[in-house]
């Protein structure tokens, strides 16, 4: 088998390396793996965002980065070709027995450039499909056609849900036998085993220890669609004069996300955060987690949560039945559904025996969602991809 014979190296490619759970993954992908037998560059662009980087991370895990200028998110005709041609000299030259590519825009120009190096181990991993019902459908059915495309040049898709590969193969995205199902780990122990006191955390948040704590880790952006929380936390607030929301995140909607908490006299009650490294500690502060998203993969903040033994309250999508079981725990409501997100918030707030049970429930099955296995079962397709064509 070729991984038993030399090392097998690998180049993992992404747009970018913002905060978010597609680059968290690709990070611990790169940084987890055993470096022996898998050495690991990840190649991605310059850019950043307001919702902070990861590249500095990145580089302390000890993994290997090379920035690609031309490689940038928006469409760009002159860059996107460009960029093809540098990195299919880049893989050529570095020699890389398995080009795995992340999310949609470096999933198009990185697989055409590994086929163009002549790399045959194409892994795409898919962190939630880039065309969602909010797009204009024009644009929605290019990148429909750019994926099944470019399907035919890789020969393993990943998903992280099991709705993202049923999604796939109903618009003819690839083959059944392409997929394989690969969860977004995280590392449990770091939100499982937190030393920090409940009621230190609340003080320093300025938040009574009594308080009802809804909390949320995201972006603030449209597809996590905060507006639609502030929306259910408004009628929870009007029901639990003790609750309180915490944002934890940053991005494009914190402005619009103030105005609306002074226009509801709750910027009291409503706590942005902006960026945090210490999402961990931060969560033993909430007393349920709730996320409104309008389209998801499978965020990486669900099983965060369920580790921290929290009930969960989230729209339903994509993948969130993949991690939480409704009325087990927490629930699923419908998006967009304020006052439905709003009730099962008020049932948890008033039944504290329930959410406790939710919790545990939650925690008990948060190993499927570790790094560890995650990482394993990458190292598995890796070798098995490799050892095919070592007997082509």
């Amino acid at each position: 088998m070729n991984g038993a014979k030399r090392p097998v190296r690998v180049l993992h490619i992404i747009t970018r390396m913002i905060v978010g759970g597609a680059q968290e993954n690709t990070m611990l992908s790169c940084a987890l793996i055993d470096r022996e037998r898998f050495p690991s560059v990840l190649l991605c662009g310059p850019e950043t965002g307001s919702e902070g980087e990861l590249h500095t991370e990145t580089r302390a895990r000890g993994v290997t980065m090379h920035l690609e200028p031309h490689l940038v998110r928006a469409p760009h005709p002159f860059k996107d070709l460009s960029v093809i041609a540098r990195l299919a000299r880049f893989i050529r030259e570095q020699a890389f027995d398995v080009v795995h590519t992340h999310s949609s825009k470096a999933g198009i120009v990185g697989r055409i450039a590994a086929r163009r190096a002549g790399v045959r181990a194409v892994v795409h991993t898919v962190h939630g499909w880039g065309f969602h019902p909010r797009q204009n459908p024009l644009e929605r059915e290019l990148y429909q056609r750019l994926e099944r495309w470019c399907a035919s040049m890789c020969r393993s898709i990943v998903v992280v849900a099991e709705a993202d590969r049923e999604e796939g193969l109903e618009l003819g995205i690839g083959r059944a036998e392409q997929y394989v199902t690969i969860r977004s780990g995280i590392e449990i122990e770091a939100f499982r085993d937190v030393a920090i006191a409940r009621e230190e955390i609340r003080a320093r948040l300025g938040l009574d220890l009594d308080a009802f704590v809804i909390g949320c880790v995201g972006r603030l952006s449209p597809q996590k669609s905060p507006l639609d929380l502030f929306a259910a936390f408004t009628r929870v607030a009007a029901a639990r004069p003790d609750a309180h929301l915490v944002y934890v995140g940053d991005g494009p909607h914190r402005a619009a996300l103030e105005a609306a908490a002074a226009r509801a006299s709750l910027e009291h009650r409503v706590h942005l955060l902006g960026l945090r490294r210490d999402v961990p500690e931060l969560l033993r502060a909430f007393d349920v987690f709730a996320l409104s998203s309008r389209w998801e993969g499978l965020p990486r903040v669900f099983p965060q949560a369920m580790a921290a033994g929290l009930p969960i309250v989230a729209t339903r999508v994509d993948g969130a039945p993949d991690a939480i079981v409704s009325g087990e725990t927490g629930w699923l409501v419908e998006v967009g559904d304020a006052s439905g997100m709003a009730a099962r918030l008020i049932e948890i707030a008033n039944d504290p025996t329930k959410a406790k049970r939710m919790g545990a429930a939650g925690r008990a099955r948060v190993d499927e969602f570790s790094s560890t296995r995650m990482v394993a079962q990458l190292e598995q397709l890796y070798e098995r991809l490799t050892a095919a064509d070592d007997r082509a």
